[in-house]
């Protein structure tokens, strides 16, 4: 037998063993695991040996794992599960992720379909409401696409709203997307993203430390958020309210001694809440992917097809119109005067229309309805 045939047996009874033991029992199999390696625990199992191996405490758990053996084919359930595309790395893995294996509670082991991240490239989270505004789903929009055009990987949750929509943005700017999963990377969740689960499994990767046909759980889900911060450099806040769930995962990124961004917000806006708050407790202020790319180090200057100017948008007047425009309807005539107080130019409601038209055309603004407009965040 290969040492490649070898490590895929070990990791066949490893995941034997993480089906057997079920759910959120890190501190089983690390009790189980002073035994040996899987293989062993298993020979223990089919001897009817496990429980008097084991302390009081973990009695029943043997039980539950002995009913679970029977008549279960080890490495036919292995194979069957890579047939369908999911992998599986543990801890003892050279591919297992580097910055995941340095944290004090990783997994023992990661199912995946696709590719994990590349060890050697920035990875940033972006993090935020589920119910967003359309100032939060333009500004997510904004940094997965432009920390995608840098080469940065885009990490998060795969949830609807500002996870989502930054993953999709990642992946439509050709870059690469982790999508961290609370349930088995066989089901998707939730099934409105059932577009970006599947461009993700096909351009990036999907993963989660729960065996396939696990459903989504709500008590599932804070656990998963320590991988999404300990797979990144940097995790970047954008909207948030003051006890949002997302504030888990910025707590799991500052113990794992990870960067914590967050976008500013108005301070009317509710949605705004949690980041107004981080910034006031010392995290740093975004508010454009730019500055974010600097604060990483400028790994976006160089061969990576970023171009400043695409940063930015349309220039010339254009640009300046889309400056006026806000993620609030405002009729032409507004638009007109603060054009014209800003600029300290006149502009025509003819020549506003042509660029307000043109802006909608290249996807920078919408027309509300009659002469209201607004910026996009689509």
């Amino acid at each position: 037998m290969t040492n490649q045939e070898s490590r895929q047996e070990e990791k066949a009874y490893m995941h034997w063993l993480y089906q057997a033991v079920g759910m959120g029992n890190h501190r089983f199999i690390q009790e189980v695991a002073k035994m040996g390696p899987p293989q062993r625990i298993y020979e223990l199992v089919q001897k009817g040996c496990l429980e008097e191996k084991l302390s009081e405490r973990y009695q029943k758990k043997a039980l539950q794992i002995e009913q679970f053996t029977k008549d279960y084919d080890v490495i036919g359930e292995y194979e069957r599960m890579r047939e369908r595309g999911i992998e599986f790395v543990t801890l003892r893995d050279e591919e297992y992720p580097g910055k995941l294996a340095e944290i004090s509670d990783a997994p023992y082991g990661l199912y995946y379909i696709g590719r994990m991240p590349e060890e050697k490239r920035k990875s940033v989270a972006i993090i935020g409401a589920r119910e967003c505004s359309e100032y939060g789903r333009h500004m997510a929009k904004q940094f997965g696409t432009k920390l995608a055009e840098a080469g940065i990987q885009v990490i998060s949750g795969m949830a609807r709203g500002i996870d989502g929509i930054s993953q999709q943005a990642a992946l439509s700017a050709g870059g690469y997307s982790l999508g961290v999963l609370g349930c088995g990377v066989d089901i998707c969740y939730p099934l409105e993203n059932r577009r970006l689960y599947e461009n993700l499994t096909e351009q990036g990767g999907i993963c989660s430390e729960y065996p396939p046909g696990i459903e989504p759980r709500a008590l599932l889900f804070p656990r998963r958020n320590r991988i999404i911060s300990a797979l990144c450099d940097a995790v970047l806040v954008i909207e948030a309210r003051q006890r949002s769930g997302t504030l888990i995962t910025v707590d799991m990124a500052l113990e794992q001694g990870r960067e914590v961004y967050a976008l500013p917000g108005r301070a009317t806006d509710l949605l705004s809440d949690g980041c107004n708050r981080l910034i006031k407790q010392g995290a740093g202020i975004v508010t454009s992917p730019q500055e974010l790319l600097e604060e990483l180090s400028g790994t976006y200057c160089e061969g990576t097809g970023y171009r400043q100017q695409e940063l930015f948008g349309p220039e010339g007047m254009q640009g300046e119109v889309l400056q006026m425009l806000d993620y609030q309807p405002q009729s032409v005539q507004t638009l007109q005067s603060k054009y014209e107080t800003h600029f300290e130019s006149h502009l025509t409601i003819p020549e506003l229309m042509h660029e307000l038209m043109q802006l909608c055309i290249n996807g920078y603004a919408r027309q509300i309805s009659g002469s209201y407009f607004v910026r996009n965040g689509e």
